[in-house]
């Protein structure tokens, strides 16, 4: 695995921002999670003034081979159809990023179509990267999704996307994904990751029934079983992201920990974005220091995983659409957040007697 020099942010300057915050013209904590999320802002950035800048959104989107078992409700070309979709600017996740000031980045990590065939040029606000490691992950239930060499291209891939943002200005960033499947490499990175049981872990995804849940949960729990005999190192973090993760989502992981490595505010969206901050924490706990947990979703299990991260989620509106696009819901609260502690006036220069 890659290295990543990630520090946890030095609280030393921590009781300024929480004087700066405590002295603005409010009761102490009235302003909630705004409060704690200004504090956070302040000691991500180090600073009693913490600005957002350049938003983007980075979405990655790849094939997965576990499909052939019949554990997705949505068939395998929706994802390069969804990926066309975005592309014209049509996307759940494209009306969010034009409402909120967001750059969209859809990157081609594993898709099992070539997009550069006839492809025309991108709605504005959406840029278009082909960073293919194959067409697509092999299916886990008969070995690992990816070699060691593959998984190493997609950390690759999503530090690229952290630092090329970086350098244009971005200091907060969100991640999606696209890729059918993905909800069950998600359950099982859970159910490993947490111990919770594999059952309490596997949802409906893409709007399966309870017989359609049924079979998903018995194809994940063979393959989880396979896994713990098969591979040479069952109990290593780095073991679990490869034999089971999707391209988009070990790319995403990428990205997670070269943000923080950078010092930028992570966004982390809905159910396959907790899994792959969890394994991310996992890797490098200090990561969780730059991330915001932006919405508990609809899928099963999305809240207990939050809790065994020890999050909070800012919203709960029963999304499951992935995308990213509950983190750029969310955005306008930390928006909220740093335009209190930057905007508001303290009791002494606004003169105002302090009342509490």
């Amino acid at each position: 695995m890659l290295k990543f020099n990630i520090t946890a942010p030095d609280r030393a300057i921590e009781p300024a921002i929480r004087e700066k915050i405590d002295n603005l013209t409010k009761p102490k904590g009235s302003l909630g999670r705004l409060e704690s999320l200004a504090l956070q802002a302040g000691l991500i950035q180090q600073s009693l003034t913490p600005c957002l800048y350049n938003p983007v959104n980075i979405l990655f989107a790849g094939d997965h081979g576990i499909i052939e078992e019949g554990v997705s409700l949505s068939p395998k070309e929706v994802t390069r159809q969804q990926v066309g979709n975005f592309l014209r600017g049509h996307g759940g996740v494209n009306f969010l990023c034009r409402q909120h000031g967001f750059r969209l980045k859809v990157v081609d990590v594993g898709v099992d179509f070539d997009f550069r065939t006839g492809m025309t040029a991108p709605e504005p606000g959406v840029v278009f990267y082909s960073r293919k490691v194959r067409k697509g992950t092999s299916n886990y239930l008969n070995g690992p999704a990816m070699s060691a060499t593959e998984q190493k291209k997609c950390l690759l891939v999503g530090i690229e996307m952290a630092e090329k943002s970086r350098r244009e200005g971005c200091n907060v960033v969100s991640f999606g994904e696209l890729g059918m499947g993905n909800t069950s490499a998600s359950s099982i990175w859970m159910h490993l990751f947490t111990g919770i049981p594999l059952s309490e872990c596997v949802g409906a995804g893409s709007g399966f029934n309870s017989e359609q849940i049924k079979h998903k949960y018995e194809v994940l729990a063979k393959a989880v079983e396979n896994f713990k005999h098969k591979s040479a190192a069952p109990g290593s973090v780095e073991e679990m992201i490869r034999w089971f993760g999707g391209f988009e989502m070990v790319a995403a992981i990428g990205g997670m920990l070269k943000a923080a490595e950078l010092k930028m505010i992570i966004l982390v969206d809905g159910f396959i974005m907790t899994a792959c901050a969890m394994a991310a924490v996992k890797l490098c706990p200090a990561v969780k220091d730059y991330m915001i947990f932006a919405h508990c979703g609809d899928e099963s299990g999305h809240r207990k995983m939050l809790e065994a991260l020890g999050a909070e989620p800012l919203l709960n509106l029963g999304l499951r659409l992935g995308e990213g696009s509950g983190a750029i819901c969310a955005y306008p609260i930390l928006d909220s957040a740093v335009r209190m502690i930057n905007e508001m006036e303290s009791f002494r220069g606004a003169a105002v007697t302090k009342y509490f």
